[in-house]
């Protein structure tokens, strides 16, 4: 059963990123567009499960169960769509789970929209806090319930994705963003 936790920022989640970065590179080699640490662990000073989130965006998502064994050697489970349409999603870990990997192929509109949502809580930090005590009181309400935490969650978001899109819109900003691998 996978409990609910929820942490303090740490700094090594960087270091985690970059590292399991180096693999993937490895791994997809020039499949690979381009790598995003995402989710909670890419927001400084706020709570999060301890659990690294990457987008990697490659050219052809068609091609990722080409990938599978090696994603397997290194300790991931393919779970293919995992409810979202054109997402290739890869866990590691089990019940005590260390890394998500999320797979798109390039173009597709939820990477635009992970970024944004992460990019838009680093550049608010009033907003980040509000969703750090969300997810610590969520935890709390829920430690056994991963579905009820995720459940928790999604108001919150639904509305900080709205947000997000506008204000990425109004910035212009084109293709890039902060905690990303070439």
């Amino acid at each position: 059963m996978r409990k609910v936790e929820v942490v303090p920022y740490r700094k090594e989640w960087s270091k985690l990123f970059h590292d399991e970065c180096e693999k993937l590179q490895g791994i997809f080699g020039p499949e690979l567009i381009k790598l995003y640490h995402i989710g909670s662990t890419a927001i400084p000073a706020i709570h999060a499960k301890p659990v690294i989130d990457i987008l990697a965006v490659v050219k052809d998502v068609e091609c990722v169960a080409d990938f599978n064994k090696e994603m397997h050697e290194i300790g991931y489970d393919a779970r293919g769509e995992n409810g979202i349409a054109g997402r290739r999603f890869f866990c590691k870990g089990g019940d005590e789970r260390t890394h998500h990997i999320h797979l798109f192929q390039k173009g597709h509109y939820e990477i635009a929209r992970h970024l944004a949502f992460r990019d838009y809580l680093m550049a608010h930090p009033g907003e980040a806090q509000r969703y750090s005590r969300l997810k610590q009181r969520l935890a709390a309400e829920f430690p056994d319930d991963i579905k009820g935490y995720v459940n928790g969650k999604d108001d919150f978001i639904k509305k900080s994705d709205e947000r997000a899109k506008h204000w990425a819109a109004s910035l212009n900003e084109g293709d890039h963003h902060v905690n990303e691998v070439d």
